[in-house]
């Protein structure tokens, strides 16, 4: 028998960088492992993809429809492409994630122009959306179709429910679809204490792109269609994409894992414990002279200024990432697997004078 492959890295290295860097839940590789062996239908013609099917109704609420995809860009642009024609257009913050870090994907893959808005803390309103709905029927104008907010926001801010049924309301009517990038909206749900209904199918939203990855799956998003819109041309849009999986039994399993209901689901758990160390690390850092928490801790990020040479000190054993804008601000973002002593490791090594620095050899 060929014996395992030996890590290529230190197995108890934490970062801040990004809730992308985290481990694979164990119970996400248990769900895979129980998933293999023997054949079964591809392209989800398999129990596991079935079972998603119905519990995308449980969750959501009835007509809710579950489309397993590989990644938030994909399921992102699936989404918007299945519900619009390539004449609309969406508006959506200038800080969203689709107009930030998805290079021209929905542009050119989707075929769809992204009007943008600027909101200071990453949130869209019924007035910052009029900014951009304008222009309907003139041939010279990409028409403006749906809106797209993101929960919870790329600040680390998340929609009450109350500003997002506002935003839906007065979207749709303008004749607008709601289009939500949930790639956490299992971090905003679990600091609301809410199922994941509450901040999304219960307030009218039209589709959700329902991030995993970030959460503490291997490498699965889904894209949920929660009305008629975009449900004729999913299936083809998936495929036209290169987001149909052939072994689909694998992406649903990781799914399930993280969304069967349970008293405390897992990606309840999950989410619940990055915000908790998301708290302790705002608390910790707050306390700190020459530290300035720039935004509202929401969800699991911590955005701060960091006084000369703090950031430094704590790169030399933490990765994360500076903020555009200069003036030392950071993101620091928690994950499933943060552990208290990686916050506490960090808050000392910020605190820590100058003076106090490693002298290189």
């Amino acid at each position: 028998m060929t014996p395992p492959l030996a890590p290529l890295h230190d197995p108890g290295i934490r970062s801040f960088a990004s809730d992308n860097y985290a481990a694979v839940h164990p119970e996400v590789l248990a769900a895979i492992g129980a998933a293999n062996g023997g054949h079964l239908g591809s392209y989800g013609g398999d129990p596991y993809t079935q079972r998603l099917r119905e519990l995308g109704v449980e969750l959501f609420g009835e007509g809710a429809t579950m489309w397993p995809v590989f990644n938030g860009t994909g399921a992102n642009v699936v989404a918007l492409q299945s519900m619009l024609p390539p004449w609309g257009s969406v508006i959506t913050a200038a800080t969203s994630h689709m107009h930030t870090d998805e290079n021209a994907a929905p542009e050119r893959v989707a075929g769809l122009k992204l009007l943008t808005v600027d909101a200071p803390d990453a949130k869209l309103t019924p007035e910052l959306i009029d900014r951009q709905a304008w222009g309907r029927g003139d041939q010279h104008r990409a028409q403006p179709l749906a809106v797209s907010v993101t929960q919870s926001t790329e600040l680390g801010t998340a929609y009450t429910a109350e500003e997002l049924r506002a935003v839906v309301e007065h979207a749709h009517a303008l004749g607008l679809l709601v289009h939500l990038d949930g790639s956490r909206l299992a971090n905003a749900a679990a600091g609301a204490d809410v199922p994941l209904a509450a901040l999304s199918s219960d307030l009218g939203v039209d589709a959700i792109s329902l991030g995993g990855t970030k959460n503490g799956l291997l490498g699965a998003e889904a894209v949920v269609l929660l009305g008629e819109a975009g449900r004729a041309g999913m299936p083809f849009v998936r495929k036209m994409d290169m987001q149909l999986a052939s072994k689909m039994r694998f992406l649903s399993a990781q799914l399930l894992a993280l969304l069967e209901p349970s008293p405390e689901p897992l990606w309840q758990r999950n989410a619940a414990h990055a915000n908790a160390m998301a708290q302790r690390l705002r608390t910790g850092l707050a306390a700190i002279d020459g530290v300035r928490i720039t935004l509202p801790t929401e969800a699991n990020a911590v955005f701060a200024a960091l006084p000369g040479g703090a950031a430094e000190r704590a790169r030399e054993r933490f990765a994360f990432y500076d903020w555009p804008g200069g003036d030392g601000e950071v993101r620091l973002m928690c994950s499933w697997d943060t552990e208290p002593g990686d916050v506490d490791e960090l808050v000392d090594l910020v605190a820590q004078p100058a003076s106090s620095a490693r002298v290189p050899e």
